[in-house]
């Protein structure tokens, strides 16, 4: 078990990657003057240091008749402090490109950071 000294360095390291910013919007119901109830976008988090992964994987099924398909699987890690809602937007600018993503599901949590596995955005579901 680490002590808390040895926590806060390895924590400050993995920040130390962090090369990415990361702003997260959620879709929040609000009630509307009419008494009735509406969607609006929350930035719920802005500009908050994070770091996107990348892994590319060949994939063979029956259904592509033994054809390798390849798919990429984009990771985002982030502190494990910030709450990511399930269904978040997430747009993130790493090496100058900007992306917008959703957050596919519960995030993989670790004394250092968070892992969320993420998708490309295509609206709010």
């Amino acid at each position: 078990m680490l002590s808390t000294t040895q926590m806060v360095k390895v924590k400050q390291a993995i920040n130390q990657l962090y090369i990415g910013k990361v702003t997260i919007t959620e879709h929040q119901k609000v009630k509307k003057a009419n008494k009735s109830t509406g969607f609006t976008d929350v930035v719920v988090l802005e500009d908050q240091p994070c770091r996107l992964s990348f892994k590319t994987i060949n994939q063979t099924s029956p259904q592509d008749n033994g054809a390798a398909a390849l798919t990429q699987i984009t990771k985002l890690f982030l502190d494990p402090d910030i709450e990511v809602k399930a269904g978040s937007k997430l747009t993130v600018t790493q090496n100058g490109v900007t992306t917008d993503y959703n957050c596919s599901g519960k995030p993989a949590f670790y004394t250092s950071h968070q892992e969320i596995i993420l998708t490309l955005w295509k609206g709010w579901a």
